[in-house]
């Protein structure tokens, strides 16, 4: 028995945009909301991107610019052991005090993270602000490329996923006027096939 050959369907994912009887008004404008959601979701996703990337790596390009490494002591030894953590594990670094000097020539102390059992005297790198006081310790240029990209990524997607939302919910709006109006001309043809099928 040999098999029959089958045909080649035509693509429909574009049928709305071909010329057809059938076609509805409503089908037309579903298919420029679809066109629409598509060069939408793209340009808004891309400008979204764009717009948070730059501003996140303004942001930490911004902190690094305003924090310093400079060299501290310990004034103390420190702990030998890094105090568990809540999830049970210990950490690398333990907390103690350190002394520095601020730009403007002043004396400052304060705790940082220090490796642990190290003596008092040891020479570590601590960061501080414009005016001397401990910061934390910026991203460096690969991290917040990373930081930056992610950011981005993410808020591309989520302004993308919210444009097809908005082209979802018009369809939908659509699909509902269609059945309406589906309703409505069947109420109106359909007592007229029963007579036909019951006479």
């Amino acid at each position: 028995m040999t098999q029959r050959p089958r045909r080649n369907a035509a693509p429909v994912r574009l049928w709305r945009w071909r010329s057809n009887p059938l076609r509805r008004r409503s089908d037309r404008v579903e298919a420029w909301i679809l066109l629409a959601c598509w060069v939408l979701a793209v340009l808004c996703g891309a400008v979204a991107a764009l717009a948070a990337a730059t501003a996140v790596d303004g942001a930490l390009s911004a902190q690094r610019a305003q924090t310093r490494a400079v060299p501290a002591v310990l004034t103390e030894r420190a702990p030998r052991t890094p105090p568990v953590t809540t999830d049970g594990s210990g950490g690398d670094t333990v907390w103690a005090t350190v002394r520095w000097t601020a730009p403007d020539g002043s004396p400052h102390t304060g705790r940082t993270e220090v490796e642990p059992d190290a003596a008092a005297g040891t020479r570590v790198t601590v960061w501080t602000d414009r005016a001397g006081d401990l910061a934390e310790a910026p991203l460096g240029p690969t991290e917040s490329m990373f930081q930056a990209v992610g950011t981005g990524v993410l808020a591309g997607a989520g302004a993308a996923a919210a444009v097809w939302a908005c082209g979802r919910l018009a369809r939908l709006r659509l699909d509902r006027r269609r059945l309406e109006r589906w309703d409505a001309e069947w109420a109106r043809v359909g007592p007229q096939w029963r007579r036909r099928m019951t006479g």
